[in-house]
Parts: C-alpha cells; structure tokens; sequence
C-alpha cells in the first residue's frame, strides 16, 4: 500500500477523536501546544515499541495467569500496558507540566488525550501500511471504535487523576494510582480483545462503559475550577474589605 495513502487513512481516527474531546475544553488550548502533544504521543509510540521490542522475551518468562478467567499468561498484557501508559505520560509532562499554557485542572486531560491520540495514530498508519488496501477501510473502522478511543480514554484517566493531584498538593501519589488505573483499563481491554476476538461487543461496550465515566470526569474537573475561582474571588473581595477598614 501507498505510504501517502495509509498516512491518510491513519490519520482519521484520531483527528475525529480529538475534535471530538477538544469540545469539552471551554478555554481552548493553543493550536501550537495540541500540535506538540499530538507529535509528543506519536513519539511515544516510538519509544514504547522499541521497549516492548526488548523486554517482550523477559516479560514471557514472567508468568501471571488469572485462573478461571484468563488462563494464559498476561505478563506481555500487563508489561505492555504499563510500558505504552508510562511512555505517554512522561513525555506529556515534560512537554506541558511548566508551561504557562497549563493553567486549569482540565488542561492535564486534553493534553494527555491530545498526546494518546497522536500515539494511536502512529499505530494506525503503520497498521494500515501493513495490512494493505484491501482491508484497510474496515480495520480503521474497528480501531476507530477500539484501540484509538482505547489510547484517549487510559490517557484521560491519568489526565484526570493528575489534575486532582495538583489541586490537592499529592501530584505523585495520585499521578502513580492514574497510571495504575489507566494500565489495568489497558490489560482488561487488550484480554477482552484476545479472549473475544470474534464478539468484539464485549471490549467495545467495555471501552463505552470507560467512555461514560471519563466524560464524567471532564464534568468534574471543570466544577472543580469553578469552585476554585469561586474561592479565589471571594478572597480578593475579604481583602478588599480589610483594605478600606
């Protein structure tokens, strides 16, 4: 397949994703930083392919296996997971954790989600190359659904929990328990995938399921600012009081 073509088919996805969450961001983020972010996850995908590519045989002769419910071994699931969440992460915080653009507690989930989509991209284009033409359209149309809404939804997550944890003062412990969270999301939804590969319902109403709470979490984010505004109004009003007493 055409390189040009598969970039382009690859693209879709995540473009349609990102104007799609971008919409819950009421002070909109610079062009230039969601560019950067979006470049920043697809570099992640890089990065995390190289790492898997290492670790894959030491990851097999670690053995987990959940009995009755998954009874292969997950340890490539999980290791992977943990890799891509980690990845992703790091390279949004460096990007915007200084920046002067990165000023209220929803920023963390649209630039983590920005980053996540450019790093699904990735994915998508190399995916599309190597599947050829002729199965291109339906597989974008399953990652649409599937693996692209996956990356946003596990970077929200940790988007989320980053934010809460700027807010109140523990940004490490709450950015380690996003991560946690984000990387099980990731494992459960990747073993849906392998366990029903021919009923691709289960993980899709998983990730809707997912969906539902992450955009619940944008809802609670932003009355968090409000509450902070609020309380910052109200102090700059006590002390223009204690002024002119």
């Amino acid at each position: 397949m055409n390189w040009l073509f598969a970039l382009l088919l690859g693209f879709i996805p995540g473009l349609v994703w990102l104007l799609f969450f971008l919409r819950e961001d009421e002070h909109a983020e610079p062009p230039k930083m969601i560019f950067a972010a979006f470049i920043s996850g697809g570099v992640a995908a890089f990065i995390s392919l190289l790492l898997e590519t290492v670790s894959a045989g030491t990851l097999e002769k670690l053995v987990i296996v959940l009995p009755r419910i998954f009874e292969d071994n997950i340890s490539v699931f999980v290791g992977f997971a943990v890799i891509e969440e980690v990845i992703k992460f790091i390279l949004i915080f460096i990007l915007i954790r200084k920046s002067v653009h990165f000023d209220e507690p929803v920023d963390a989930m649209i630039y983590m989600m920005t980053g996540a989509l450019g790093f699904a991209t990735v994915e998508n284009v190399v995916i599309t190359y190597q599947n050829g033409l002729v199965d291109a359209t339906s597989l974008i149309l399953v990652r649409f659904v599937g693996a692209t809404l996956l990356h946003a939804l596990a970077s929200g997550i940790i988007g989320h929990y980053w934010a809460r944890g700027i807010v109140f003062r523990m940004e490490v412990k709450f950015i380690l328990a996003g991560v946690l969270m984000a990387s099980v999301f990731h494992t459960i939804f990747n073993m849906l995938v392998t366990k029903f590969s021919d009923y691709l319902v289960y993980p899709l109403a998983f990730l809707l399921l997912i969906g539902f709470f992450v955009l619940y979490d944008f809802e609670e984010l932003k009355k968090l600012a409000q509450g902070q505004n609020s309380m910052a109004t109200e102090s700059s009003e006590q002390k223009d009081i204690h002024i002119l007493v």
